[in-house]
């Protein structure tokens, strides 16, 4: 297992990542690591573009922060919960990309199979129902996802995903994201053309 300075190391290079690409603006979004019984999350009012070591705090499984005055992440709960759900999932980012979050705020899914690299990495991109940000609606209503999958939009906020490393947590948002934006442009022509649901199989079988 990675120690607690190689592991915030690594969401300090991947926040300047999101930062250049503007999926977090301002002080929005957040990042977290399971680290053993605990998580390691950035800190409330954090930016994840820009952050220092000091941005950061450990947390047991019921959000208390360890051994720290920091404060953790409003939405601590919820990534704690994907955590909890999903054993396989050591990393999880919460961000704010326009293509993702236009598609969270008109209230629309990302599940017809278009591209068959969405296909393939998610299978589909479901919409949580909205709940208050930081609130236990927004935990329950994101929560009943994370069983079946990875990336999630939350409505009239934003997307989260997780994975076993930060780096595919980051390469999944991307394409997440450029999905996202590709759809929006085909329905400005008129529309996608949604593959078969054998086409569907016949990708998911490549896994």
């Amino acid at each position: 297992m990675k120690n607690y300075n190689e592991i915030i190391e690594e969401i300090i290079e991947i926040g300047q990542r999101l930062g250049r690409k503007n999926y977090t603006p301002g002080y929005s979004g957040n990042i977290s690591a399971r680290f053993g019984k605990n998580i390691i999350i950035t800190t409330s009012g954090s930016s994840n573009g820009f952050l220092t070591k000091e941005d950061f705090v450990e947390t047991n499984f019921e959000g208390k922060a360890i051994n720290s005055n920091k404060k953790p992440s409003s939405e601590k709960l919820l990534h704690i919960e994907f955590y909890k759900k999903r054993p396989d999932i050591n990393y999880i980012i919460h961000v704010h990309p326009a293509g993702l979050s236009a598609f969270a705020s008109s209230g629309k899914d990302l599940m017809s199979p278009i591209m068959a690299e969405n296909v393939f990495y998610f299978g589909g991109i479901p919409l949580a129902e909205y709940g208050l940000p930081s609130s236990t609606d927004l935990v329950n209503n994101t929560a009943k996802y994370f069983a079946d999958y990875d990336a999630i939009l939350m409505a009239n906020h934003g997307f989260i995903i997780g994975s076993k490393t930060l780096e595919d947590a980051y390469q999944k948002l991307e394409i997440a994201e450029e999905y996202a934006k590709t759809v929006i442009y085909t329905n400005v022509l008129g529309g996608a053309k949604i593959l078969t649901n054998s086409e569907a199989e016949a990708i998911l079988s490549l896994r």
